[in-house]
């Protein structure tokens, strides 16, 4: 099987780059890390960084996208484990943003240090950061229909302000009571929202 396992050795030295630059990436920031870094910690050479990824700018958006990927299937753990209410699953995002913000691999939000580090329309990894971000709204906004509001993309904007702004917080402020004050927050918004006036189901 020599095929099967060359493509396995690949992967695994794709994943160890990805592993090693995205808590390099974390602890010190994009522009601050060079490649020769990565490649050190990672052990591999630079000929097969090259191989999987043409540039640190790819480099950083497979990191996101990655990184993404695993924050969206984390999010929908956690709401479909919750229980069968529109609200109590759209509070349970901000369950997940509490115990994201107090693990010690907690270094701020990658995707907006991205955006950041990252200004002009056409970076890679400032792309990567409002798909992902894009993504999360979207995400919020459907389980806002599911209450049947009136408004669910305004109240999908309010609650990614708020989950924004306590990532951040969490970050400059080293606390996780940043999430809490957004749970909270979020609650009174969920609590007040003027409601459609109509059943999910009534399409009249």
């Amino acid at each position: 099987m020599p095929v099967g396992g060359a493509s396995t050795r690949s992967s695994a030295k794709r994943d160890a780059l990805l592993d090693t630059a995205e808590g390099l990436f974390a602890r010190h920031g994009y522009r601050a890390v060079g490649i020769d870094t990565v490649l050190a910690e990672a052990g591999v050479a630079k000929m097969t960084l090259y191989k999987h990824f043409r540039s640190k700018e790819e480099l950083i958006a497979a990191v996101l996208e990655r990184r993404g990927s695993a924050i969206a299937a984390g999010l929908a753990k956690r709401i479909t484990g919750a229980p069968e209410d529109p609200g109590t699953r759209l509070l349970a995002v901000f369950d997940w943003l509490e115990q994201a913000v107090r693990s010690p691999e907690f270094h701020g939000c990658l995707f907006i240090k991205a955006a950041s580090e990252y200004p002009a329309a056409e970076d890679l990894p400032r792309q990567a950061a409002e798909a992902f971000k894009q993504a999360f709204r979207d995400q919020l906004e459907g389980l806002c229909r599911d209450l049947t509001v009136a408004d669910p993309g305004g109240l999908a904007r309010q609650l990614q302000l708020l989950f924004e702004g306590a990532l951040v917080v969490a970050f400059l402020q080293r606390t996780p009571l940043a999430a809490t004050d957004a749970r909270r927050a979020a609650e009174a918004l969920l609590a007040s929202a003027p409601r459609s006036g109509r059943a999910g189901g009534d399409r009249r």
